[in-house]
């Protein structure tokens, strides 16, 4: 077994138990998880997953069983965060010998990135004219935002439906990747964007404000949380369940404007319906988990019941995997949603070359230029040793590489 359990405090706090041999759990995330462990609402342990990493309130790579509360920047502002991928009955010989062309086209139909210091027009990372498959997918999210923003008004003045079907930035990306037996795979990875993170910030902060009225002594002030039962507890379970709906239908319109952008330069009649996985990895979800019913909060981590699917990325020039969930009960049936950072944007940036990150991403038809540094390979963990870690949590059933990144 894999598994390693560290109990780490006798007094009053939860048993943590960690996938983490062989991969880095840096003494900062440590302190974190140390803090996060001394809520009295945790139930049994906390499970880290092998690509833990310093966050907001709690690791990235956490999952934190809860009975009466819940934790807002534990679950953190990019709700319903999670992955898409499908498997087409193309094979590589399928594929043009140059794929810049291609990439263009997948950039063209998806709208990514970010304009900066916007102040007048429109950001380029969101639609200006509506297209009718985004206007058609908005609707079974109308009348629920309707009810949300009648309750809560700031949230009207928010990219919703003009980031539906959008990529963002950051570690946000469509790639175009080949598995093990050379077939073409459509794989992207984004959230619940602007309004998500609107909805997660508004919250947070009516947590950090019920602490200080209630006079609740934290050991971080990001571990405010929402008791059940209070007053915004049940806005937030509404306001959180309707984010990670928009992030799920956000990734089916991207993954069908992606594969209508390989339809155009393909000529060659293809489909993709083998194989579909839509995961999450930043949510909550109600459970049953050692006898208890428990809110889980799986803060960059994937649900991996017996016999359920997943996606674990590697970075932009590393193998990702399409696995299969072991149901292990010790992790609350969950593994890790990708290899997990090693370095900081900032630090990337200070630290990597351009030449490295060429090196590092040979071979891939990608952006190429020093805005995209801070995603390079060397600032994520070895995704290997990742899948070593957790070996008990899931197994493998493709290996994928990618040949085409897009990045906001």
């Amino acid at each position: 077994m894999n598994t390693t359990y560290e109990v780490i405090a006798e007094q009053n706090r939860a048993v943590v138990k960690s996938w983490t041999r062989g991969v880095t759990f840096d003494d900062n995330a440590r302190e974190q998880v140390r803090n996060l462990a001394s809520m009295p609402f945790i139930h049994k342990h906390i499970a880290i997953m092998p690509d833990v990493h310093l966050g907001k309130g709690a690791t990235i790579g956490s999952v934190i069983p809860s009975i009466g509360a819940i934790i807002p920047a534990a679950v953190g502002v990019d709700l319903g965060c999670g992955m898409m991928a499908v498997k087409t009955n193309l094979d590589a010989n399928d594929l043009p010998d140059s794929l810049t062309h291609l990439r263009h086209e997948i950039e063209k139909n998806v709208p990514h990135g970010r304009s900066a210091n916007i102040k007048r027009g429109r950001d380029k990372g969101s639609w200006g004219n509506l297209p009718d498959d985004v206007m058609q997918a908005w609707l079974p999210l109308s009348d629920d935002f309707d009810h949300l923003c009648a309750k809560h008004p700031v949230l009207k003045n928010t990219n919703n439906i003009q980031h539906l079907g959008t990529l963002g930035t950051g570690n946000h990306f469509i790639e175009l990747c080949l598995d093990e037996s050379d077939s073409v795979w459509v794989m992207l990875h984004s959230g619940s964007r602007g309004v998500g993170n609107r909805i997660g910030s508004e919250f947070i902060a009516k947590a950090k404000k019920d602490m200080e009225r209630w006079f609740v002594h934290l050991p971080d002030k990001d571990l405010a949380y929402i008791p059940e039962g209070s007053e915004h507890f049940d806005d937030y379970i509404a306001a959180v369940s309707w984010a990670q709906s928009f992030a799920r239908i956000n990734r089916h319109v991207m993954m069908n404007r992606t594969l209508t952008a390989l339809q155009k330069i393909i000529d060659k009649p293809f489909s993709a319906e083998q194989e579909a996985v839509n995961c999450h990895h930043n949510y909550i979800n109600r459970e049953h988990h050692f006898g208890s019913d428990v809110w889980v909060t799986r803060k960059g981590a994937v649900s991996a019941r017996l016999g359920e699917m997943g996606i674990i990325p590697g970075s932009m020039g590393a193998k990702s995997f399409i696995v299969r969930g072991l149901g292990n009960a010790e992790s609350f049936c969950s593994c890790s949603h990708g290899a997990g950072r090693v370095m900081s944007r900032e630090e990337a940036k200070r630290r990597v070359t351009m030449e490295e990150h060429l090196t590092a991403t040979e071979g891939v038809e990608c952006r190429k230029d020093k805005s995209v540094i801070d995603e390079t390979p060397a600032a994520y963990k070895d995704i290997d040793k990742v899948m070593a870690a957790q070996s008990d949590l899931v197994e493998i059933v493709h290996t994928l590489k990618q040949v085409v990144c897009v990045k906001g």
